[in-house]
């Protein structure tokens, strides 16, 4: 079975509709910024698809999201991973995000483990700014959020 993740895509209305996406931790990707940011998600297993993308938002920010969620069609990743998102509109501070971490192996082949955020930032952007920066097989759900405001 594909592997399957679960994440919200949190919006605000300012001048602009605003869409919070957070950038990956650890050093494959602290170079990288284009096409490298997400929405606040994780895989999951036999957890109900919104419990798990609730959950993830937690972990990878620090906020409870009281919701209410709008369920958007889920989209398939290039390595075939399915990330089923749901939209709520809310607010986080994301100069106060708090995330799980992770353990690796670093450098290569050193024997030694250290520690990563899951996340290593979070940021608002306006929707044009957003297409620039998520993943590309992300695109879709902003999309999706575009025409659910509008």
């Amino acid at each position: 079975m594909a592997k399957q993740s679960a994440g919200i895509l949190l919006y605000r209305r300012r001048t602009d509709l605003e869409v919070f996406l957070v950038h990956p931790g650890g050093p494959f990707f602290a170079k990288k910024d284009k096409g490298s940011w997400s929405i606040p998600k994780g895989e999951f297993e036999s957890e109900e698809p919104l419990d798990a993308a609730r959950r993830e938002f937690a972990e990878e920010t620090g906020v409870v999201l009281p919701g209410p969620f709008t369920e958007l069609i889920p989209v398939k990743q290039k390595s075939g991973k399915m990330v089923y998102a749901w939209a709520s509109e809310g607010d986080v501070d994301e100069s106060k995000l708090v995330c799980n971490t992770f353990s690796m192996e670093w450098p290569p082949k050193s024997g030694k483990q250290k520690e990563f955020p899951e996340v290593d930032r979070g940021a608002w952007f306006t929707l044009v700014q957003a297409r620039e920066k998520i993943l590309e097989s992300q695109i879709p759900l902003l999309k999706q959020l575009e025409q659910l405001i509008s």
